[in-house]
């Protein structure tokens, strides 16, 4: 058996800490790789990306604003 330890669930709102438009993504999707590596999916409109957790946040990232 697998225990699957994420940090956040599909459906969230986040923001990507490198987009200067602070646009809100939902996660809609989470893959977990063979080595133990996860990363999510994040839709914006019809367009869907993959980020590991680092890569974005639940606050907007006030740098960029």
């Amino acid at each position: 058996m697998m225990l699957i330890d994420n940090k956040y669930n599909l459906g969230e709102l986040v923001y990507l800490k490198t987009d200067p438009e602070q646009n809100k993504r939902m996660i809609v999707g989470i893959k977990i790789c063979l080595d133990g590596g996860m990363y999510y999916s994040l839709s914006l409109g019809i367009e869907e990306t993959n980020h590991y957790e680092l890569e974005f946040t639940k606050e907007k990232d006030h740098d960029y604003l």
